[in-house]
């Protein structure tokens, strides 16, 4: 769990450097719920998705690294950071119903995604939810399956009672309201993908893991390789949940480039 905090705190540190001014920007109301979403930069559309308790704002020292080449759509996920608060229990797929919506919205038939945790879980849905839609993508310290029931000691420590101990909460959510909505919800935080599920993703999936990320189950990251048609592993040593970030951001922006420019 501290290896997780050291690097969000990273995040926010590079947001505040890096904040950058949106092209476009606005709140969308879908399945009775206001979605938000800044868009940056030009050509094909490129999803940066952030993970649970964060914010778009995660993504932003990011946008200039690709916005040369992408239209770049920086969301805040059902719950999170612009978007309302959770108004029922925290369900995976529905966020990612929430999300299709939305690209619904934008008109957008064809998109490339990158997704980080929670995000990365909510790529898995998506291309389930809307098999056409993503190209490719590339999910960061998630498989599509998770639950918070496997770690006990997350559930003890991140409650709202201890929130002063994650200070990007209220740079990211701004009002106790959501911040509680949010960790309230983290006790049902629960998603699974079935083999057969994994055997009808259509896009081209990077996983890419931290071998000291204390959240994923190599045999679980395994059985996912092992039933996607399409996909590559990557394993960086001695890096915990947030690989993309920190020394080995430069890295992750060279190889997800090229993952992404792929036919």
């Amino acid at each position: 769990m501290k290896k997780h905090i050291i690097f969000i705190l990273f995040i926010l540190i590079s947001t505040s450097i890096f904040s950058q001014v949106p092209k476009k920007s606005e709140s969308v109301a879908v399945n009775g719920k206001n979605i938000y979403y800044e868009v940056y930069g030009k050509g094909k559309p490129l999803f940066l998705l952030h993970g649970y308790t964060l914010s778009s704002k995660s993504w932003l020292p990011y946008v200039k690294d690709f916005e040369k080449e992408y239209e770049v759509y920086l969301i805040d996920l059902t719950g999170h950071g612009k978007s309302d608060a959770f108004k029922e229990d925290l369900s995976i797929k529905s966020v990612a119903e929430d999300l299709n919506s939305l690209v619904q919205y934008l008109k957008l038939s064809k998109i490339k995604a990158i997704g980080f945790s929670f995000g990365g879980d909510i790529l898995y849905q998506l291309a389930l939810t809307n098999p056409p839609l993503i190209e490719s993508m590339i999910t960061i310290g998630a498989v599509g399956t998770w639950t918070v029931n496997d770690f006990p000691e997350y559930q003890k420590a991140f409650t709202f009672e201890n929130r002063a101990n994650f200070p990007w909460l209220l740079t990211s959510h701004g009002t106790d309201d959501k911040i509680k909505a949010l960790m309230n919800q983290f006790k049902n935080y629960t998603v699974k993908i079935t083999n057969e599920e994994l055997q009808t993703i259509k896009p081209e999936v990077l996983i890419m893991i931290g071998d000291d990320d204390e959240g994923m189950d190599l045999e679980e990251v395994a059985r996912v390789k092992k039933n996607l048609p399409k996909s590559d592993l990557w394993i960086l040593p001695n890096v915990a949940h947030g690989a993309h970030e920190g020394e080995t951001k430069g890295e992750f922006i060279t190889k997800s480039k090229i993952f992404l420019s792929k036919k």
